[in-house]
């Protein structure tokens, strides 16, 4: 049996390795002369983590837990992070207090506290991860995506602290033309530091963005006490992994067609998949319908909310309007005058420009946002409303290679 889910995660670790070391463009191998030194070891998180996620598999710890508990096991669990958050946040509101002396003591036992729940936490994430791969693993099968009961690759998944992602685009236009993943550790001036001396020497658009998971194998995980959206992300992932072995997947990052292609079904896959997951097992935390708002009259409307979608689409389509005039200043003013309002509205963004776009441009799962009107996002989302079922979609899209022949398929639906 060990020797069974060895040759499993070989064999999975193997595209997903080659993944993170995605054939290079001349420009990313010109932004590699600044980051060499600050660059993630992938290749050495993966075969740790890989053998950690051996060891526990080969334990079985869930098989020994009736079904209930095996989910009140995973409640506990985040109740732990969420408190772990709560102690990091008092302890950085202790260290920003102007007079640390009066503190110091405050200081000193939350840290011992952190440690002692940061103990706890990997003691227990083990047990925790078991749990959720293979509840998600069940749920996987019922769609379909399963090979004699177990979804291949197997989903494996660990929390942790993420690599940072440097993405640089050119100026005159929002395209991804290198994303490279740094350190954990990387502090903030580090990250400016290295945005603006790239920035300076290849004449480009940078920004150091955090990422909420990638798709090594097992996959990389933030984080969180966020139970619906770690389902999401462990699934969306997992499709990562899983369309490493199709046309799709290879593709991943040949053209910016192809990126947003990729992530864009990765996210309609991780919503529907963690919304079954979470009904199924947590059903406390589904969330229901919202109720139609009421009518009010005239007199009562309040001012409307700030749509942070809304508003992020708007400036999207006026910055594309800007660039294809060849307008790039202008652009980058504009830019900088929306990001100004973002601020003032509670979304205090450190830089919007074109690589910020080019970032999260690519999750087009959603008409409004940072994709603006890129026609793919809206092609892939119409290819899903077609497919009688999510397998029937994904079965569609692991085998396309360009945007031309997902417009065909398109065509062809009824």
């Amino acid at each position: 049996m060990r020797r069974l889910l060895l040759l499993l995660l070989l064999a999975a670790c193997a595209p997903a390795l080659s993944r993170a070391s995605l054939p290079l463009h001349d420009t990313q191998e010109q932004v590699r002369a600044f980051t060499r030194p600050l660059e993630f070891d992938y290749v050495r998180w993966t075969l740790r983590t890989a053998a950690e996620k051996l060891q526990a598999a080969t334990l079985g710890l869930p098989r020994y837990l009736p079904a209930e508990e095996q989910s009140q096991r995973v409640r506990q669990f985040m109740a732990l992070v969420a408190q772990i958050q709560l102690q990091e946040a008092q302890l950085s509101a202790l260290h920003a207090d102007p007079k640390p002396v009066r503190v110091a003591d405050q200081i000193e036992a939350t840290r011992a506290q952190l440690e002692q729940l940061n103990a706890q936490r990997r003691a227990e994430a083990p047990l925790a991860e078991s749990i959720l791969q293979a509840q998600m693993s069940t749920i996987l099968a019922e769609q379909g995506f399963a090979l004699g009961g177990q979804p291949i690759p197997p989903v494996l998944y660990h929390s942790t602290p993420l690599p940072w992602a440097l993405i640089v685009s050119p100026r005159d236009a929002i395209r991804q033309e290198a994303n490279i993943s740094l350190e954990t550790e990387l502090s903030l001036e580090q990250q400016i530091a290295l945005e603006e001396q790239v920035a300076a020497t290849l004449d480009v658009a940078t920004l150091v963005v955090p990422v909420g998971g990638i798709g090594t194998y097992p996959t990389m995980v933030a984080q969180t006490s966020a139970l619906n959206w770690l389902c999401e992300v462990v699934a969306h992932e997992w499709l990562h992994n899983y369309l490493a072995w199709h046309p799709l997947g290879w593709q991943y990052a040949q053209a910016p067609e192809l990126t947003t292609m990729n992530e864009t079904t990765a996210n309609l896959f991780g919503k529907e998949i963690g919304a079954l997951l979470i009904a199924r097992y947590y059903p406390e935390y589904a969330t229901p319908n919202a109720p139609a708002p009421r009518p009010h009259r005239a007199a009562t409307i309040e001012p409307p909310r700030f749509d942070f979608r809304q508003e992020m689409h708007t400036t999207r389509l006026r910055v594309d309007a800007l660039l294809a005039a060849g307008q790039v200043a202008a652009a980058e003013d504009y830019m900088e005058a929306r990001r100004l309002i973002f601020w003032e509205n509670g979304y205090p963004l450190r830089k919007l420009n074109q690589a910020y776009f080019a970032f999260y441009g690519s999750y087009a799962d959603t008409p409004t946002g940072p994709a603006g009107e890129d026609p793919v996002g809206a092609a892939v989302r119409q290819l899903r409303a077609a497919s009688p079922s999510l397998l029937a979609f994904v079965h569609t899209m692991q085998s396309l290679t360009s945007f031309a022949q997902l417009q065909a398929q398109l065509n062809q639906a009824p």
